[in-house]
């Protein structure tokens, strides 16, 4: 029994040494004026009054930047207030974008921000959804193998981590419409996504398929 439990113990040093290693830490500003609006938004857009920002974690989303640098696709993240080339969200809140990760066309990984605090990046799923963002997605810049390594590996790390149910692209969120996860309260607030596409999807999916996550809702 010491024995095994000497190996469990030497297994989740090299885990964690590993993702000490792997995971950079890049915080974008969290000043109280987010703070206050992420509060906003979880009380408007969901209709849960809380006195913190923090989500319990049941899914993770994967997107694409659609930018063409890390540098840039920081910046878009990275001030509190939308930015005025957002006008199509803006009237919902100007609480600006963000995800938990940002994973560089190299297959860096960044965290932005606290696991547990909200992020806007998913209609109708913010109050439970981790995100991460990959540079690029675009016909120059397409998502590379090394962003799709990152992403199985954050997959498992969180998957290990919290209580994670489901693994969803960005593109199928509105297939969760009518789940007792989704609280949106405005019918008509939706965006057409297409990331991180499904061939990405199926990839990760197939890497993580030993937890066993739930699949997503079909209408």
């Amino acid at each position: 029994m010491r024995r095994i439990g000497l190996i469990v113990f030497i297994i989740s040093v090299i885990w964690s040494c590993s993702v000490q290693k792997t995971i950079v830490d890049r915080p974008i500003m969290f000043d109280e004026e987010r703070i206050a609006l992420t509060k906003e938004y979880l009380s408007q857009r969901y209709n849960l009054e809380q006195e913190t920002a923090e989500i319990v974690p049941k899914m993770i989303v994967l997107h694409w930047t659609a930018i063409p640098t890390l540098k840039k696709s920081f910046e878009a993240f990275e001030k509190s207030t939308l930015p005025n080339w957002r006008p199509d969200i803006e009237s919902v809140s100007g609480l600006n974008v963000s995800s938990h990760f940002l994973v560089d066309q190299d297959g860096t990984i960044y965290r932005l921000m606290p696991e547990t605090t909200m992020a806007r990046h998913v209609i109708g799923l913010n109050h439970c959804a981790i995100g991460v963002e990959n540079v690029g997605g675009t016909k120059e810049t397409p998502l590379t193998r090394k962003q799709l390594k990152a992403n199985i590996f954050l997959v498992e790390y969180l998957a290990t981590k919290y209580n994670i149910e489901y693994v969803i692209g960005h593109q199928e969120y509105t297939q969760f419409e009518g789940h007792p996860l989704w609280l949106e309260v405005d019918d008509g607030y939706r965006t057409e996504k297409t990331d991180p596409g499904m061939d990405f999807m199926k990839k990760v999916r197939k890497a993580t398929k030993r937890f066993n996550f739930k699949p997503v809702p079909s209408k």
